[in-house]
């Protein structure tokens, strides 16, 4: 199946990619168009627990969310990434039953009356790039673009999802799945 470049793909930094921003990073493409790229890093979780970011909703005490290092642009802005029936207000469609946005207010709806496919991450940060810019990274293979999916998004080991997703894509990649983060460990 062909992926075309757009948002609702996921970004797989390919292992030769050397910017720490984004080395063995799986980015969630939010929006795609003739004004640039945005999109959110799903596998670089921080220590940061979603209480400390948000610590006026009451309904977030105990959560044990943590909030992942979106991307190098922003680091003080908060992006959530829902997966809901119905779309939450303010925010936007990003692929199958996914929607990104700001909108706190649907993040307290969904801790309050949860459904069982009710799910969230929160991130410090996005990763952004201007009109063709991701375009030309595609062109010196700097990333291999793959459909995304909500169970890769949302469920086990994030920190794994780049290395399990190499994996699936052709056997020539297995023995860079293992890679340390920093080349010079290697």
């Amino acid at each position: 199946m062909e992926v075309v470049l757009g948002k609702g793909i996921f970004l797989v930094a390919t292992p030769g990619l050397r910017d720490p921003n984004f080395r063995q990073t799986v980015i969630l493409l939010c929006e795609h168009g003739p004004e640039g790229a945005l999109g959110v890093v799903v596998n670089r979780p921080t220590e940061i627990s979603i209480t400390e970011v948000l610590p006026k909703i009451p309904v977030l005490e105990g959560q044990a969310h943590v909030v992942y290092s979106g991307g190098p642009v922003q680091r003080n802005h908060l992006l959530i990434v829902y997966c809901a029936m119905e779309e939450p207000e303010d925010t936007h469609h990003v692929f199958d039953g996914v929607y990104v946005g700001g909108n706190t207010l649907a993040l307290e709806q969904i801790l309050k009356a949860p459904t069982p496919t009710d799910q969230f991450k929160a991130f410090i940060g996005y990763s952004g790039w201007a009109p063709g810019q991701l375009e030309n990274e595609m062109e010196t293979g700097s990333w291999v673009m793959v459909p995304a999916d909500t169970v890769s998004m949302f469920e086990g080991e994030q920190t794994r999802l780049w290395a399990n997703i190499l994996r699936s894509l052709d056997p020539s990649y297995d023995m860079y799945a293992d890679m340390p983060l920093d080349p010079n460990l290697n």
